[in-house]
This record gives C-alpha cells, sequence and structure tokens, in this order.
C-alpha cells in the first residue's frame, strides 16, 4: 500500500482542503466528546460549585461589589441573601437534557487549545516561514485569551445580569420561578461569548494580515465602540460609575490591543 504523502498548500486541490476540514472537525469533534464525558463525571461539581454558584449572595462577585458600595456609599442591590427568584424545570427531561449539553459545553471549553491546535495546522500551509515558528506562542496566547475571557463572563458579567435580570420588576404581581434551561442558557452564552470576544487581538490580527482592517479604521471607529462598551456597561451594571469601570476597562484594553496589532501589521512587509 503506498504510503501517504502530505501536500503542501500549494499543491492541494480544493477537495483536498475540504479532506482536511473534514478531518479538523472530526478530531475536534471527538475531542469536544471526551471533554465532555470528564466534565459529566464531576457534574455534581459543576452544578453545585459553578453554576449554581452565582444565584447565592455569597457569591465572590457580589461580595466584592458588596464591599465596594458600602465602602464608597453606592447603590447597595449586591448586599444580599440570595437572588430573588426560584429555578424551576418544566419538563420531563428537562434536568437530563440540561446535564448533557452542559457537559458539551464544558467539553469544549476543556477541548479549546486542542481545537486551536487543528486549526493552526489547518492554516499553516498558507502561512509564510517566518510565522509558522510562532505555533506555540499562537497557541498559547490564544488559549489565555479564550480562558480569561471566559473566566470574564463568569466572575464578572454573568453576575451583574442575574442580578439585574433577576431583580427586575414590571409589576409586584408577577412572580419570578425562572426556567432551568433559561438560567443556564445565560450562563453559558456569557461565558462562551465573553471567551470568543476577548479573541478580538487575534482575529484583527488575521483580518490585518488579509488587509481586510486597519489601524487607522480601528481609530475612526474608536469613539463608537467606546459608546458601544459603555452602554452595555451600564446595562448590566448598577447605576454607578465604578461598577460600569469595571466591566469597561477589559474591552477598551482588547480594543487598544487590536489597534496596535493591526497598525504593527499594516507596516510589517511581507516576506516568503
Amino acid at each position: 500500500m503506498a504510503k501517504r504523502v502530505k501536500k503542501e498548500a500549494g499543491d492541494m486541490s480544493f477537495m483536498d482542503h475540504l479532506e482536511e476540514l473534514r478531518w479538523l472537525l472530526i478530531r475536534s469533534t471527538i475531542a469536544i466528546v471526551i471533554g465532555g464525558l470528564v466534565a459529566y463525571s464531576f457534574s455534581d461539581f459543576i452544578f453545585d460549585e459553578i453554576i449554581f454558584a452565582p444565584k447565592s449572595g455569597d457569591f465572590i462577585t457580589y461580595r466584592i461589589f458588596c464591599d465596594i458600595a458600602t465602602k464608597y456609599d453606592l447603590d447597595k442591590s449586591f448586599c444580599m441573601d440570595e437572588l430573588p427568584f426560584e429555578i424551576q424545570s418544566r419538563t420531563l427531561d428537562g434536568q437530563f437534557s440540561t446535564d448533557l449539553w452542559t457537559a458539551v459545553t464544558a467539553g469544549f471549553i476543556l477541548a479549546f487549545p486542542f481545537i486551536l491546535w487543528e486549526f493552526w495546522k489547518f492554516i499553516r500551509p498558507a502561512l509564510y516561514d517566518n510565522e509558522r515558528k510562532y505555533a506555540i506562542a499562537f497557541l498559547f496566547s490564544t488559549s489565555i485569551l479564550f480562558f480569561l475571557g471566559v473566566l470574564f463572563g463568569y466572575y464578572l458579567i454573568t453576575p451583574l445580569s442575574l442580578n439585574f435580570l433577576g431583580n427586575y420588576r414590571i409589576s409586584s404581581i408577577v412572580k419570578n420561578d425562572i426556567d432551568l434551561q433559561s438560567y443556564i442558557s445565560v450562563i453559558k452564552t456569557t461565558a462562551i461569548s465573553c471567551g470568543l470576544v476577548f479573541e478580538l487581538p487575534i482575529v484583527m490580527y488575521f483580518l490585518s494580515k488579509l488587509g481586510l482592517v486597519t489601524a487607522a479604521t480601528m481609530r475612526n471607529f474608536r469613539r463608537y465602540a467606546y459608546v458601544i462598551m459603555l452602554v452595555i456597561a451600564a446595562v448590566v451594571t448598577p447605576p454607578d460609575v465604578v461598577s460600569q469601570l469595571i466591566v469597561t476597562i477589559p474591552l477598551v484594553i482588547l480594543y487598544e490591543m487590536s489597534i496596535l496589532i493591526a497598525s504593527r501589521m499594516n507596516r510589517t512587509p511581507k516576506t516568503s
């Protein structure tokens, strides 16, 4: 049997690229399933100590905001024993399906560095020789940014959102009994979304490399970007400046990092 020889990017046909992409997806899916099985075996800890932790008033974020509010005489909505709503499962398979899909989400988070490695191998043939040596730096920085984003979403955006939405009232007649899947969805969506948002500098690197984004464009859009960040912070935080700044500052840092990366890419000559 003839030994399969890996082709370079220039020698690969469209079908060859599709075949590589297919195996990338297969290996990534297997990694997510393995990570999900590991997470499923620790489901009690994941639900009791992680997912349902932000519902308690003793959650670390609430305690920090309560201490800040007490010290500076600000809004004390975070000084509480528990969020004013109950979590319920309204379907027969609700708890099972929630357990299953939460394990899949955790599996994706755990497998993220491996998925990145597979992505890097897929795009590596299209890179210049002087860019291929940055594989470890790419994997490390991208993984760190993703995990920082997940932590940022879980420890900051999630409790702020739960506190805002859980205390929001259109009438005292309406009682908040939150569906389990709705509660889980807020946490999963927030954590994953923030993890992906924190990849902004990496995305800007590739977009700048392709010539689709320039530092000048991002600088011109900066004032609008800051307004959007402030609006987001104002929605998910109490009506005080300190809370809004805590949410806004990391987003501003990410945006400025993206401008620096784009600026460097725009003036870096392409060499083979």
